[in-house]
């Protein structure tokens, strides 16, 4: 649970997320990103990440789920998240080997509380890793929260 109280600004929650999300899939070495017009983290065309908060009296729950190595046939006879210009993957598919479960959650939970710094110190400039060429791009942070 995420206190949001104090900034009252839910989209920069979402934004927040999508950084945490983007950071951790760049140092095991994958391109993520945000998709404009649709939500979550994808890797291309393929989305890798889906992002579901719930909000009472500016208190966070949920957060985002990441697909680690889960069974992708079942996606096949749906379409996804309203996905029709785009595929589901997971870690294990695009790194092509199964992926350690607690692995996943100490990235993860590492970049949170890094990233989270950041977040509740009011913002600034967070780098975000883009492997395949080297390059870094920029994301504006967003500004203030606390954790409970």
């Amino acid at each position: 649970m995420v206190d949001l109280a104090a900034r009252k600004d839910l989209h920069a929650y979402l934004r927040f997320l999508e950084q945490v999300l983007i950071h951790s899939l760049g140092s095991l070495g994958l391109a993520a990103a945000r998709r404009p017009g649709k939500t979550g983290i994808w890797l291309g065309t393929r989305k890798i990440a889906a992002i579901g908060v719930a909000v009472r009296r500016w208190v966070a729950y949920h957060g985002f789920a990441l697909n680690v190595n889960n069974d992708l046939e079942p996606f096949a006879g749906i379409v996804p998240c309203g996905i029709v210009d785009g595929t589901v993957t997971s870690l294990r598919q695009e790194l092509g080997r199964a992926f350690d479960l607690d692995e996943a959650k100490q990235v993860l939970a590492g970049e949170f509380w890094t990233q989270f710094r950041v977040f509740r110190a009011g913002g600034g400039i967070l780098p975000t890793v883009a492997p395949a060429n080297g390059a870094i791009a920029c994301e504006q942070a967003p500004t203030t929260s606390h954790i409970l």
